[in-house]
């Protein structure tokens, strides 16, 4: 992507591997900032972005592990004859293909990319505990998929070998690529721009589009009674993205904030296009998983759940709706976040998750 317009180039932010200057003052709120901040960032303290450790503490509180989740009885359908469709097969298949990796490229990118780029301690705290997440997903899959007695190696690799999964991961990579340069550095507009536009395009659409398909699918299948130990596993995933998908809509508002300067006609024409690709290669793989319709759901109606999370996306970050009329064919999807209960959603086992703190977040 090329950007026009520049600036004088400033000196860059700082990374926490700065050494140690004896004497020097005490860190004020004020010395915070999320890109592009020359403070030491290893002093946590004083918060100047209480939403991030507020957003940490509930991360935290929210703590469950795959191999707590019964699958005996997914096992058990996975290995009758007659227990499941071929169409209702796939889907469990292409989305395992899809997520096995998908959370690993996600974490990558936090760790190899963005981390080094957030110049604030809360934000890095909290990356840090999304960056397990990520790493407890990929656990889950791994998991569904040896318990279900699949080929491991076929499923991690289809987003290799099959282009309905493989599509999604190479629209995401460049992004990663991009920030990963060990020569790229924030500090001009167009830099600064280019970490903006990959924040938007992971936690906007990859988080926030990209996983809606396969989350629907799975969990739709699991209000059948269908799969419901992989079902379980989707809904706790699915509460853990939301929460990193609302944490980086809050950084992208917060660097918008500090840098207005980014936020170029130009530049939210470029991010709107960019989302609206991302609901054209989502609903694709929507006709790619459901070329029947299945689960009393078809393809035609994701184009319409994903116009109208793209248009809900859209405003988070300050944007115009782009799709006019889209509602929401599926509101029990919502439900879906609402772990608050006495019982877990499929009753495999009487455990709340939540260990501490309050789930409350703002998101479909």
């Amino acid at each position: 992507m090329s950007i026009s317009v520049t600036r004088e180039p400033e000196v860059a932010g700082a990374t926490g591997l700065e050494m140690l200057k004896m004497g020097a003052a005490r860190i004020q709120v004020d010395d915070k900032k999320i890109i592009n901040c020359r403070a030491d960032l290893n002093q946590l303290v004083p918060f100047k972005y209480d939403w991030a450790w507020d957003k940490y503490l509930n991360a935290c509180a929210n703590h469950w592990m795959p191999n707590e989740i019964n699958m005996a009885a997914d096992v058990a359908l996975w290995k009758s004859k007659d227990g499941l469709t071929e169409d209702e097969r796939m889907i469990i298949e292409r989305n395992l293909g899809f997520f096995s990796t998908a959370d690993s490229l996600v974490a990558n990118n936090l760790v190899l990319a963005v981390y080094r780029h957030i110049t604030n301690p809360e934000c890095r705290q909290y990356l840090l505990r999304q960056a397990f997440e990520e790493a407890l997903h990929t656990h889950a899959y791994q998991y569904v998929i040896e318990s279900l007695a699949m080929d491991e190696g076929r499923v991690f690799n289809m987003y290799r070998e099959l282009p309905a999964v493989s599509k999604k991961a190479a629209w995401a990579l460049p992004f990663t690529q991009s920030l990963g340069d060990p020569n790229f550095k924030t500090g001009t507009l167009a830099d600064d721009q280019r970490l903006l536009r990959d924040l938007i395009a992971f936690y906007v659409v990859f988080e926030g589009i990209f996983f809606y398909v396969g989350f629907t699918q799975v969990l739709s299948m699991g209000r059948r009674n269908k799969m419901v130990g992989t079902a379980e596993q989707f809904q706790y995933i699915l509460r853990d993205e939301s929460m990193h998908m609302n944490f980086g809509i809050d950084v992208i508002n917060q660097i918008k904030v500090e840098n207005p300067e980014l936020w170029t006609p130009e530049f939210q024409e470029e991010m709107i296009q960019l989302i609206k690709e991302g609901v054209d290669l989502e609903y694709q793989y929507a006709k790619d998983t459901m070329p029947r319709g299945v689960l009393g759901l078809n393809a035609s109606m994701f184009k319409e759940y994903l116009e109208f999370i793209a248009n809900r996306r859209l405003g988070q970050i300050g944007l115009p709706p782009q799709y006019e009329g889209a509602n929401n064919p599926f509101p029990w999807m919502s439900e879906m976040l609402d772990l608050k209960k006495e019982k877990n959603f499929f009753e495999t086992r009487v455990t709340e998750y939540q260990t501490g703190g309050a789930l409350s977040w703002d998101e479909e």
